[in-house]
């Protein structure tokens, strides 16, 4: 082989292992590197038991209209704390509402039974994303915000900067309750809008729970005795 012909081979040879490097790199970062970030996503959705708790904080009269007891005119404060999979608490949320009726608005997917059964790593379980807090009272409706459309919600979001795969899962987990197509190809059931809620009064520990393959709930239990009129870290219970 002439001296010409072992320089075009070898260049041919490394511009193969090039190749060979920057379509692997390709694959890595679309496949693997994809599936880890989604596999974050649903470790911070996934949930069986605990999501959230709901303490009355203060109850007053409305100063808008006059002494409490008239026309039970009252606002009442709730501290609305979120836990991530692993029972960490995000940060508290605080909400004051003219009146105690309030709901708490989320979005619910839930995957086909197959997967459920199966205990599926990314598919075995109800995800859930909470949207809104509110009085449903006609047109003097009150609600707050708790996540926006669109948007990685504050304490799910994967450590880092976030990859254009994360973004766009979070926009096609909204879109997954109106597009009923896009639903199937990702093996759901159904997704939709739920809007668990009762009546909140001081005293007492609402919990918010899901299920695998169910809705939210809302469990309520007094305080426990050995806490009432006591101050923990200086305050009182």
């Amino acid at each position: 082989m002439g001296e010409k012909m072992k320089k075009l081979f070898s260049w041919v040879v490394l511009a193969a292992v090039f190749a060979c490097g920057y379509f692997g790199y390709q694959f890595y970062v679309k496949y693997v590197k994809q599936n880890e970030v989604l596999k974050q996503i649903i470790t911070r959705l996934e949930a069986d038991s605990r999501i959230a708790e709901v303490l009355v904080t203060d109850v007053k009269p409305d100063p808008a209209v006059g002494v409490s007891g008239a026309g039970g005119a009252e606002l009442t404060t709730i501290k609305f704390l979120e836990y991530d999979t692993k029972g960490n608490p995000l940060k508290p949320k605080y909400f004051t509402f003219k009146g105690n009726t309030i709901q708490f608005q989320s979005l619910v997917v839930r995957f086909d039974d197959s997967y459920v059964k199966n205990g599926d790593a990314l598919r075995g379980r109800s995800a859930y994303l909470f949207w809104k807090a509110f009085i449903l009272e006609g047109a003097k409706t009150q609600e707050f915000e708790i996540a926006q459309i669109d948007e990685i919600p504050a304490g799910y979001k994967i450590e880092g900067e976030a990859s254009q795969y994360e973004k766009e899962f979070w926009k096609d987990f909204w879109r997954y309750a109106l597009d009923v197509k896009l639903a199937k190809k990702k093996g759901i059931k159904n997704a939709q809008l739920e809007a668990p809620g009762t009546r909140f009064i001081p005293g007492m520990v609402y919990t918010l729970r899901i299920e695998h393959d169910g809705g939210i709930r809302i469990d309520a239990q007094e305080i426990p005795a050995i806490l009432k009129g006591e101050k923990v870290l200086g305050k009182n219970i």
